[in-house]
């Protein structure tokens, strides 16, 4: 079943979409209800809605639409801050959804309209609404995990060290996460490799355009995981490639600083320089992530 609603988030007004759907208070569960499957998918609702006003704060769900609540995988795309999209996590989407989760791929406003931290913001506000609204997808708001992809690792990342804690957090796996934007940001000042000097150009862009100095700095601060660790905060998982360009060098400092108040991480290596989602898909790699994830919320 495919529908589009529009979703109040908790601290924006609801917006009107063509078709729209109001969320009622206790909204029913849909179900679906062609026998035929045309879409393929399987049992599995679809449904995608907006939780904010602006472009690109969206997000598709897919949940098991059977009554029984389920743990929730929130996905986050990556694209350098600055590009990519949830359409290009569909499978990936569809996978978590096969196994029983109720997923949630969502967008978020990109730097070239936002700069931080207006995308860790949509990442929360999406969370939020998720479990405001827990019941309609048959969605266990205390039991989630968030998976993000390179930039999109960053801001769960950046989610998973948000305060002291948020509720019903079990869990952080980012894949090729850019954890510090700063060694981004001198990795990428005197070097041949293209793709360095592009994370460098596109971490200036995510601070609004300046430098990591002056009264550009706070902005910077804020941009670093491993600097806002706390007790509360969500074991971790992440996955790099061996020889990628956001190399295990940046996990490395995240998981010092989580270590000194007690919160586990996990650094995982690849040989290699497959990056992101080419670096998910390798044997075994997928399979480690979604084994780490169960453990956490089953």
């Amino acid at each position: 079943m495919r529908t589009a609603v529009s979703v109040s988030a908790l601290v924006l007004a609801a917006v009107a979409l063509t078709p729209s759907v109001a969320l009622a208070a206790e909204p029913p569960v849909p179900v679906v209800t062609n026998p035929t499957d045309p879409d393929g998918l399987g049992g599995l609702a679809t449904e995608t809605l907006s939780y904010g006003s602006q472009q690109h704060q969206d997000m598709d769900v897919w949940w098991t639409p059977d009554g029984q609540k389920r743990p929730g995988v929130f996905l986050i795309h990556g694209g350098w801050w600055s590009g990519g999209d949830k359409k290009y996590m569909k499978e990936i989407t569809r996978s978590y959804a096969d196994l029983g989760y109720t997923v949630f791929n969502i967008n978020y406003r990109l730097s070239g309209a936002a700069p931080w931290p207006a995308q860790r913001t949509d990442a929360l506000t999406a969370i939020a609404t998720a479990r405001k609204h827990a019941d309609r997808w048959s969605f266990d708001a205390g039991k989630y995990v968030v998976v993000g992809f390179s930039a999109g690792g960053h801001i769960a990342a950046s989610v998973g060290t948000y305060g002291n804690g948020i509720a019903g957090l079990k869990g952080v796996v980012g894949l090729s996460p850019i954890i510090s934007p700063l060694r981004a940001y001198s990795d990428g000042e005197k070097t041949a490799n293209l793709d360095k000097r592009k994370l460098r150009e596109a971490a200036i862009r995510l601070a609004g355009g300046c430098e990591p100095k002056g009264k550009c700095s706070r902005i910077w601060a804020s941009m670093e995981v491993a600097w806002h660790a706390s007790a509360k905060d969500a074991p971790m998982l992440t996955v790099h490639s061996e020889d990628e360009f956001v190399p295990p060098t940046q996990s490395q400092l995240l998981k010092q600083m989580l270590g000194q108040v007690g919160v586990p991480m996990t650094i995982m290596t690849a040989p290699g320089t497959n990056h992101s989602a080419p670096l998910y898909r390798e044997p075994g790699v997928a399979e480690r992530v979604q084994a780490w994830i169960a453990e956490r919320i089953g």
